[in-house]
């Protein structure tokens, strides 16, 4: 194997660890998400005060952007990922500057977020209606 190709070997898996990291911060946004949430929902429940099940729309909708952020990042490494694949050589640059950037409310429309976020969301709206019913019976 030649150092050209090591080389370039080495800066693929650079690129590949920083891709993982995108994914696993990912996987924790929405597992702290839910935690928060319902935590929050209990804090509500029975004499508690109410107003904390408002207050789990913010967590909600920032973890769906915090979210949206990674998976543009993510998309733009996935992209120098395949520049630096096809191209001969490599200089181990980690900049994504080159790259065609979507905007952070086309990345928190892809499926894999909104398929999470907005039942999420629906949910907390749901429990908020609740709420406010069992409040006027």
């Amino acid at each position: 194997m030649s150092d050209s190709s090591e080389d370039k070997r080495k800066h693929l898996e650079l690129i590949q660890g920083v891709i993982n990291r995108m994914t696993s911060n990912s996987s924790s946004l929405k597992g702290w998400a839910v935690t928060l949430v319902a935590a929050l929902f209990a804090l509500s429940s029975q004499d508690a005060d109410q107003r904390y099940a408002y207050i789990a729309l913010l967590p909600a909708f920032a973890f769906w952007m915090l979210d949206a952020y990674y998976l543009q990042q993510e998309k733009l490494f996935r992209d120098l990922y395949n520049d630096v694949r096809q191209k001969p050589g490599t200089d181990y640059s980690m900049d994504t500057s080159g790259f065609a950037r979507e905007s952070l409310n086309e990345a928190a429309a892809r499926p894999a977020l909104a398929a999470f976020y907005i039942p999420l969301l629906l949910a907390v709206i749901g429990v908020l209606v609740f709420i406010n019913l069992k409040k006027g019976a």
